[in-house]
C-alpha cells in the first residue's frame, strides 16, 4: 500500500492572492523583492508586501524578534484573502518560530483548536532555512513547496519558473534526470530541504514521520566534513534503514579547504550512502547557486535509482 500524501492546498488562479513573509534573515535591499513581485503579477498573482515595517525590519541576524516574525506569519496564514504565502529569503531563523507554534490548520478540514476554525490550507513557498516551515507543515499532512525564494525567482531561468507555477496550478511537471546510484526504484512521500536545517529537526514535535520517505537534500557553505557529521547524525538514528531513496541536489560553495586533507563532496556520500541498499539519484537541479527546480513538500513521488530520475506521481 502507497502511503498516504499531504494534502495539496487548492490550485493557484489568475487574481488570487499571496501574501510575503520575512521568517527568517532581514532584506539586504527591496530591489530583488520587485523584480520577484514583477514575475508573480506577470502570471497574475497579486502580491501582498504588507507593510513596509515588515520587509524593513530587522533584528541582529533576523528579520524582526520571534515574537515579530511569528506574528507575520500567523496573519498571513489566518487572513482568508490570501491562498498562499512567498517568503522573501531564507537566512537564518525559521526554525525559531516553531518553538510554542501551532499551525491554524490541519489536513482533511480537521478543527483547528487554537483558532476554534477550521482554515483551508495555503501554500508556502521557500526553500533553504524555510525547510523548517516546511517540513513542520508537512507533519501537519499539509504539502507546501520546496522552490525559489522571491529574492531568487528572478535569477531563475524560465523552464524553472514555468515549474514553479505548473505545480501551484495543480499541473503536471516533467522528471528531475540526475546520476543514478543503481538500488531500483523506491516509491515515497518527498521531502526535499535543506540538508543542516532539516537534520536539526529531528527529535523535535515538528518532524514529520520520514517512515517509506524519499529524502531530497542540497546546502550551501559546508565543508565535506561538515555534511559528512550531518548525515552520519541520520545513520545514526536509524531513520535511513526505513526510508525509500535518496536525491541529492546542489551542494553550492561545499569544496574542501584547500589547506587541509578532505574527502570530495562526491567522495563522502559515496563513502556514506553507498552501502544503505536504496535508490539514490545525485546531481539534480535544486539548491542554491544555480536552477532550484520546485519540488512538493509531502506529495508522493518515484525515485529511480537505475535511471537517474526523481518523479512526481
Amino acid at each position: 500500500m502507497l502511503p498516504k500524501p499531504c494534502e495539496l492546498p487548492a490550485p493557484l488562479r489568475p487574481g488570487d492572492t499571496l501574501r510575503v513573509i520575512t521568517p527568517s534573515g532581514p532584506l539586504a535591499s527591496l530591489g530583488n523583492i520587485q523584480a520577484g513581485v514583477d514575475i508573480w503579477r506577470s502570471r497574475g498573482i497579486q502580491i501582498d508586501l504588507g507593510p513596509d515595517s515588515d520587509l524593513e525590519r530587522t533584528y541582529g541576524y533576523l528579520a524582526g524578534t520571534d515574537a515579530d516574525r511569528r506574528h507575520q506569519l500567523t496573519e498571513a496564514l489566518t487572513n482568508p484573502n490570501y491562498k498562499g504565502i512567498l517568503c522573501a529569503r531564507g537566512g537564518y531563523g525559521a526554525t525559531r518560530l516553531l518553538e510554542e507554534f501551532a499551525w491554524p490548520f490541519m489536513a482533511a478540514g480537521a478543527q483547528a483548536l487554537q483558532y476554534g476554525q477550521a482554515i483551508a490550507p495555503k501554500w508556502l513557498i521557500g526553500f533553504s532555512d524555510i525547510t523548517a516551515l516546511l517540513w513542520s507543515l508537512g507533519n501537519q499532512g499539509i504539502a507546501s513547496v520546496h522552490g525559489p525564494v522571491l529574492t531568487t525567482l528572478s535569477n531563475e531561468p524560465d523552464p524553472t519558473r514555468d515549474r514553479l507555477f505548473s505545480l501551484v496550478q495543480g499541473q503536471p511537471v516533467p522528471p528531475l534526470i540526475g546520476n543514478g546510484w543503481g538500488g531500483g526504484q523506491g516509491i515515497g512521500r518527498l521531502f526535499p530541504g535543506n540538508l543542516t536545517v532539516a537534520t536539526h529537526l529531528l527529535g523535535t514535535r515538528h518532524c514529520p514521520n520520514l517512515t517509506d520517505a524519499i529524502l531530497a537534500f542540497e546546502d550551501i557553505g559546508e565543508y565535506p566534513y561538515r555534511l559528512d557529521r550531518f548525515i552520519t547524525h541520520w545513520r545514526n538514528t536509524g531513520l535511513l534503514h526505513n526510508i525509500a531513496g535518496i536525491a541529492l541536489g546542489r551542494f553550492s560553495q561545499c569544496d574542501p579547504p584547500s589547506d587541509r586533507p578532505s574527502l570530495t563532496v562526491e567522495d563522502m556520500w559515496r563513502d556514506r550512502l553507498g552501502n544503505l541498499s536504496l535508490p539514490i539519484v545525485s546531481d539534480l537541479d535544486f539548491g542554491h547557486s544555480g536552477p532550484n527546480a520546485a519540488l512538493p513538500v509531502g506529495s508522493l513521488a518515484a525515485l529511480d535509482g537505475d535511471r537517474g530520475t526523481l518523479s512526481l506521481l
